[in-house]
């Protein structure tokens, strides 16, 4: 199998899979040239791609996160945002980094025209995938939102203050 890393500083290096076991639940890969741990460590918090044409099809609901990324959220009817990023090893559920774009206003609560949030891509929150329409409905516990939600200006500003007061 032909697949490629694409490391940190976005150069990317062929890599052909010669052999595969499975190791405490998870899987090992062997790469063709790579022959000791040092070779391999040249590989770490590289992404491992596989083109399009060669991907493996995925059982119903699954996605790949080339498919997530520019997919619109929803959360009901409400749309959240736009899927910029997918991070993992925050839990169990990788965590999908979406931008608004927009801003909102509430009275003196005010966000910034980009606002970012990360949500985690679980089942349990999940109410539908539609790669064709670029689409993720989820149904998101009331207040997820507001836990990782930008500062407002008026947030920013108290924050500011506070911070003037201990350093005097």
């Amino acid at each position: 199998m032909r697949l490629f890393a694409l490391a940190e500083d976005n150069s990317r290096r062929e890599l052909q899979i010669e052999e595969l076991w499975p190791h405490k639940g998870n899987l090992v890969l062997k790469f063709r040239g790579v022959g000791s741990i040092s070779d391999a460590e040249t590989l770490l918090r590289c992404e491992l791609q596989i083109p399009r044409g060669e991907r493996a099809p995925l059982e119903s609901g699954a996605a790949y996160i080339s498919d997530l990324i520019g997919c619109a959220v929803f959360d009901g009817e409400q749309k959240i945002g736009i899927v910029d990023d997918v991070q993992f090893g925050a839990g169990d559920a990788p965590l999908l980094v979406v931008r608004s774009g927009k801003s909102e206003r509430s009275g003196k609560n005010e966000r910034s025209a980009d606002d970012v949030y990360e949500i985690p891509y679980a089942e349990a929150y999940l109410k539908s995938v539609d790669l064709e329409r670029k689409e993720v409905h989820m149904l998101l516990p009331e207040g997820m939102l507001q836990l990782n939600a930008p500062l407002t200006a008026e947030e920013k500003q108290q924050q500011q203050e506070s911070a003037r007061k201990s350093e005097t």
